[in-house]
C-alpha cells in the first residue's frame, strides 16, 4: 500500500498544475507517469484480495489491468487514459490508503 501511494504522490507531484495538453507536450511527464502507473499496477497485484476487502469502493481489477495497457501503448488512447487515472482516480486513491496507513507504524510492512 506504501508503495502505491508514493508512487502516486509522485505522479501527482509531477502533473500538478497541468492540463492534458501541458502532460500531451511533456515527454519527460510522459514517461515518469507512465513508469510510476506500472508501479501502482504491480502494487496493486501485490496486495491481493486484501485490496478488495479493504478498500471495496476502488476499482482494483481496473487498476490491475492497466499495467497491461501500459505495455501494449495504445498512444491515442493512453494519454487520456492516462490523464483520467491521474486527475479522477489516483487522488481518492492516495487518500482512503493514506487514512488506513495512519494507524500504523511507517517501519511496519504487514498489517
Amino acid at each position: 500500500m506504501r508503495d502505491i501511494v508514493e508512487n502516486g504522490r509522485a505522479i501527482l507531484e509531477y502533473t500538478s498544475g497541468m492540463e492534458l495538453a501541458d502532460y500531451r507536450r511533456n515527454r519527460l511527464v510522459k514517461d515518469a507517469s507512465e513508469r510510476y502507473l506500472s508501479r501502482v499496477s504491480e502494487a496493486a497485484v501485490k496486495l491481493g484480495s486484501i485490496a478488495e476487502e479493504s478498500f471495496p469502493v476502488q476499482d482494483w481489477r481496473g487498476i490491475r489491468a492497466f499495467g497491461n495497457v501500459l505495455r501494449h501503448d495504445y498512444p491515442d488512447l493512453l494519454d487520456r487514459m492516462i490523464w483520467t487515472m491521474i486527475t479522477d482516480r489516483l487522488p481518492s486513491l492516495i487518500v482512503e490508503l493514506e487514512t488506513f496507513l495512519a494507524k500504523y507504524p511507517e517501519d511496519q510492512e504487514t498489517l
